[in-house]
């Protein structure tokens, strides 16, 4: 009868020991869990190259129109801190928004803010972290490829070297206003046969047309002409022009035909979007910036005249050119 009825009395203390051994774990878990630092996902900022940065805010939306008693702002970057008296090119503002005067590729990366204020007087002292990942991007380095085809001298002929120098010269002084460049891809002569008229010689020119960067010369350029887009579209119309003149010119001449000219129809135009190498464009990972040529992030590369970063697991840097 002892044994009986000590059972389950001794099966209670079990049970009790038990559940305070949980109660006492889910304690220093919780004890434990409020001074761990939780490191929030980062937020996504793009800011143009050479340019001035949004405001990268140091509150969430929440406590943006919230009264903070007694705020203290701290910013890290990917350097280490950031004092905005002892910085000129990143300041913090007296609301703790960080502000980047003249944004570089170098300045890529990850920064973190500290916030500390109280909610009232009363209340203790609150911390919050937040983290961005701030992108350097371009325009894309878009231009106009043209082919054009002439009938030409004997495709061993000097002569054909040397009108495709002198027609290179004649567009590159037609567009000098505008600050764009004309580069020959290719020239090739070949042998064409024609329905009733045999064969004859052509030349086959690929050129494109690109635009300069204006912001670098001694006068930089801030009208709203001076866009890379406006001026391109100006060098298109300025050579569509060029070639119909050969032709007006062509057909009202009276004597013999030239040996090398401008066969009519034959200019076509297409529109090329690129990035600068170290740049790149990809929906998935920036769907804010999608047109955007966006600094390589570590672990990618573009090489010259790509679209996209591609994959590079040795690329420990923003804006790598090369897989090393």
């Amino acid at each position: 009868m002892e044994a009986s009825a000590l059972g389950p009395a001794r099966r209670g203390r079990r049970r009790t020991r038990a559940a305070g051994s949980l109660l006492s774990r889910a304690a220093i878990l919780l004890f434990i869990s409020a001074f761990l630092v939780r490191v929030p996902s980062s937020v996504k900022v793009y800011v143009m190259l050479h340019q001035k940065s949004p405001h990268v805010l140091c509150v969430t939306q929440r406590l943006r129109n919230a009264e903070l008693i007694d705020p203290s702002f701290q910013w890290h970057g990917p350097k280490g801190k950031i004092v905005s008296v002892e910085n000129r090119t990143a300041q913090i503002t007296s609301t703790g928004s960080l502000v980047f005067q003249n944004f570089e590729e170098s300045m890529s990366g990850i920064y973190t803010c500290f916030l500390e204020y109280k909610p009232t007087v009363e209340e203790i002292v609150k911390r919050l972290q937040l983290k961005y990942a701030i992108y350097a991007y371009r325009e894309p380095h878009y231009y106009y490829q043209f082919t054009a085809r002439y009938h030409a001298a004997p495709c061993n002929s000097i002569y054909n070297i040397s009108f495709e120098k002198k027609l290179i010269q004649i567009l590159s002084k037609l567009l000098l206003d505008l600050s764009c460049e004309i580069s020959l891809l290719k020239s090739e002569c070949h042998h064409v046969k024609m329905q009733r008229a045999g064969l004859q010689n052509e030349l086959f020119f690929t050129f494109s047309v690109s635009s300069l960067d204006t912001e670098k010369g001694p006068k930089p350029c801030t009208d709203h002409n001076c866009e890379p887009s406006k001026r391109l579209f100006k060098a298109k119309n300025l050579i569509e022009r060029f070639f119909n003149q050969q032709v007006e010119i062509l057909g009202r001449r009276a004597e013999q035909l030239p040996e090398i000219y401008y066969i009519e129809g034959t200019l076509q135009m297409v529109w090329i979007n690129r990035c600068f190498p170290g740049y790149g464009m990809n929906v998935q990972q920036h769907p804010k910036c999608p047109e955007c040529c966006v600094i390589c992030s570590p672990g990618s590369y573009n090489p010259r005249d790509g679209i996209h970063c591609l994959q590079c697991n040795s690329s420990l840097v923003y804006g790598a050119k090369t897989c090393l």
